[in-house]
């Protein structure tokens, strides 16, 4: 249906409305200050930790709002916006599949409202202002050796990891070695998706580290006075996007930090919003319970004021097999370790099984079976066959789950005056169920560098692996007694979190033997094909 009438079954007025095209349109920020408080339950989505192709995430955040609607409440999804990077690349789009998509499905995955191009823009623009900077020696000069903002891409281009930038004489600039990021480990991305509204957004951007001087003076972003123009390019960027799903569920999909290597969830601005206008408003956190949903509740729940009402956990024989090296119930435990993380933080949580085709019936009644003895409430979910319909059950699972325990408080795992490895600690073997943390020389030197200039009260963002508790890929279902390594950290100053880098994880990833990209086309009328 038209966007139009997508706004008015949301309640926003068409006043309030930018329209891109029939199908798409942004919200403008005015519209937040008409509404009332928030009176949404905030439904969380989190998995467990999934095989390289992705368990269905999105699809079942996508088809569970559907269901809500379908049982007469009022309902909305909130997604994050994909990334170029993993739709050429292995793991697809981020709009679900089947009967429960988010339409319309090839503009979401690819440019969309061309908020990725704003970022990777704001990114950059600061990254030419320091060169700039440095070519004409401003005061004070930035240390060449000591300059830590990277620059930016969205795309996956494992070349970029590290490059040589300056060459060509003293009118292209002085060598440096340099490095890019994709678009959404860029923490531009993340002080979008954090930011309240334009103030604050532009003195996120301002408190961007960007290097130190030669008297070893930190500098930021105001320091060159980039903050204005960066918030310029990102001004229509912080609307939340309004699209539909299949069934006409309203839809906002904003920002695309990933939650291996940043925060991974929506917008505090469309978070926020939806809480005001709708009943239940779902929200997907990147990859398993131990990244995504470990940092909504550490660092996302703490910048928007928000409490989890109840949890959904998806999990696919498929991924429980691979935890157990072809072996279902050997792969049990990994889902136990995600629901013992979910009643840790406070909310009640439900499993969705998303169910495939080649699911056996004996495979699922062994595990509805197992979690029954556990005392878990599992539903099967088939949303991606059946739209809605598939999913009536499971929502209602949910909505008896939160009505017996409402107004649960979040246990967070670790205070904000705890020091930065106490931290890393409690997500170590609270959430991961690690034994020890071994910290490369580097890595201690910049925790305690971090320290000593007072960033040791953020949370912290840990990147590392998706695919394991830990931070080995290697080691699946739920190890016990393992030992992480940390192997760097940075302070995102104007997100406001101190990033920790375990294993072997990069802020660029690259193609696959053989990429997504491979099986895309158009044809003579426009029409495009591939895109999954």
């Amino acid at each position: 249906m038209h966007i139009i009438e997508v706004a008015k079954r949301a309640g926003i007025p068409e006043e309030y409305l930018e329209l891109y095209g029939k199908y798409m349109a942004k919200i403008d920020l005015k519209f937040k200050k008409t509404l009332g408080k928030r009176k949404g339950k905030l439904v969380l989505v989190t998995a467990t930790n999934p095989t390289p192709a992705g368990e269905g995430k999105t699809t079942n955040s996508i088809g569970l709002s559907m269901a809500l609607n379908a049982l007469g409440h009022k309902a909305v999804v909130t997604l994050r916006e994909p990334s170029l990077g993993p739709v050429f690349g292995v793991k697809g789009g981020a709009a679900g599949g089947g009967e429960s998509k988010v339409l319309p499905f090839e503009q979401i995955n690819l440019l969309f409202t061309s908020d990725f191009p704003a970022v990777t823009a704001a990114h950059d623009l600061l990254s030419s202002m320091i060169d700039n900077h440095i070519h004409h020696e401003s005061q004070p000069e930035i240390d060449l050796r000591r300059v830590y903002w990277p620059r930016a891409l969205d795309m996956n281009d494992r070349a970029l990891r590290k490059v040589i930038v300056g060459l060509g004489g003293r009118f292209d600039g002085f060598p440096r070695e340099d490095s890019f990021v994709i678009t959404a480990a860029s923490e531009v991305m993340a002080i979008l998706g954090l930011s309240k509204d334009y103030p604050d957004l532009k003195k996120r951007l301002g408190d961007i580290l960007i290097g130190r001087s030669m008297a070893l003076k930190e500098m930021f972003a105001r320091d060159l006075k980039a903050e204005g123009a960066m918030a310029v390019l990102l001004r229509d960027a912080l609307k939340p996007n309004l699209v539909q799903t299949s069934e006409g569920t309203p839809a906002l999909v904003h920002t695309g930090p990933f939650a291996n290597i940043a925060h991974g969830t929506n917008s505090i601005v469309s978070i926020d919003m939806a809480l005001r206008l709708f009943d239940y408003v779902v929200v997907e956190a990147g990859f398993g319970a131990d990244l995504g949903a470990e940092k909504f509740f550490n660092i996302v729940t703490r910048a928007g004021g928000f409490k989890v009402d109840g949890v959904m956990i998806v999990t696919t024989i498929r991924a429980l097999k691979d935890h157990g090296n072809g072996n279902l119930a050997a792969g049990f435990p990994n889902l136990e370790k995600h629901m013992e993380n979910i009643a840790a933080f406070g909310p009640p949580a439900v499993i969705a099984l998303n169910r495939f085709r080649d699911d056996t019936d004996e495979e699922i009644t062994l595990l509805k079976r197992w979690c029954e003895e556990k005392g878990w409430k599992m539903e099967i979910s088939e949303v991606f066959a059946r739209g809605s319909e598939g999913g009536k059950a499971l929502a209602s699972v949910l909505i008896n789950a939160i009505n017996e325990s409402p107004g649960r408080q979040t246990n967070y795992t670790y205070d904000l005056d705890d020091p930065i490895k106490t931290k890393i600690s409690k997500v170590v073997e609270k959430i991961y169920g690690g034994a020890e943390v071994d910290y490369t020389t580097g890595a201690k030197g910049r925790i305690r560098s971090l320290e000593k200039r007072g960033y040791d009260n953020l949370p912290i963002c840990i990147a590392k692996t998706q695919f394991s508790l830990s931070d080995n890929d290697a080691l699946r279902g739920r190890p016990t007694g393992f030992e992480v390594e940390v192997v760097g950290a940075d302070v995102s100053a104007g997100a406001g979190f101190v990033v920790i880098y375990m294993g072997d994880i990069r802020l660029m990833p690259g193609l696959p033997e053989e990429p997504a990209a491979w099986g895309m086309d158009i044809d003579e009328d426009g029409n495009i094909s591939g895109v999954f």
